[in-house]
Parts: structure tokens; C-alpha cells; sequence
């Protein structure tokens, strides 16, 4: 091992070091976004912002014919085609964060919560609808 110590520099004083980073500090992912070409970026909490990932968009030929998994998920089969995954940008979609889709709406369930949210009213319109009889019999007993 050979030690060389001709970049060394010493400056008044007893002992005074001078040092050099190129370096960041340590830092912890804190947040991540998407914008709409798809690209992940993270946000560290020593301030820096750096690309993670690239989502993959695949496209069919047939997206009418993919199996339904049910949860709004869908997989190839063989009536849709395969799947041609790519960029955003290379298939010329874009991509809306934070937004979600129609399709992500289950409509049997909201149908079903329609109808128990409509009994409901129902049963609370027939409440006053007693009650109102119940007021006019008292009153009319009195009379």
C-alpha cells in the first residue's frame, strides 16, 4: 500500500482541516407524486427529488373481450389479445393523478345503497305521517 500525501495542504494554525463533500445528507422518502407521463418521483426529507419508477400502460386489442376478476380488475384472455405495454408518452396518453375513473365505481353496491338509503327515507316519511294522525286524533278528541 503506498500512502500519498502530496495533496495535502497545511494553513496557519495548529491544526486546522479542510474538507470537501460531494455528497447529500441522509434522508428518508417522505412523499411521491405522478405527473402525466407516468413517471414516480420521490421526495426525500433531506429536500432532494429524484425519479423512482415509470408506470407501464398496456394496451389490447380487444379490451372489450379481458376476463372481469371483479374489484374493478381485469386480465388478458384470450379473446382480448396480449397486452402492448409501453410508456404513456409512447402509446400518447396522458395520465391525471390523483383522479379517479368511472370505472372504479362499483354499481351494484351503489344501486344497493341507493335502495337502502330510499327504504330509509321512506320509513322516516312514514313516521311523520303517524305522527300527524296521531296529533289530529288527539286534537279531535279533545273537541
Amino acid at each position: 500500500m503506498t500512502l500519498n500525501l502530496g495533496a495535502l495542504t497545511q494553513y496557519a494554525g495548529t491544526s486546522t482541516i479542510y474538507g470537501s463533500a460531494n455528497g447529500n445528507a441522509a434522508g428518508s422518502l417522505s412523499s411521491i407524486s405522478i405527473d402525466s407521463s407516468g413517471i414516480i418521483t420521490g421526495t426525500y426529507t433531506n429536500g432532494i427529488k429524484q425519479a423512482e419508477a415509470q408506470v407501464a400502460v398496456a394496451q389490447f386489442n380487444n379490451a372489450s373481450g379481458l376476463t372481469k376478476t371483479g374489484n374493478s380488475l381485469y386480465q388478458e384472455s384470450n379473446n382480448s389479445g396480449t397486452a402492448n405495454v409501453k410508456t404513456a408518452a409512447d402509446l400518447g396518453v396522458t395520465i391525471t393523478g390523483s383522479a379517479l375513473e368511472m370505472s372504479n365505481v362499483d354499481i351494484a353496491n351503489e344501486f344497493s345503497d341507493m335502495i337502502i338509503t330510499q327504504r330509509g327515507f321512506q320509513s322516516n316519511s312514514k313516521i311523520i305521517t303517524v305522527s300527524d294522525e296521531l296529533l289530529e286524533t288527539v286534537i279531535n278528541m279533545k273537541r
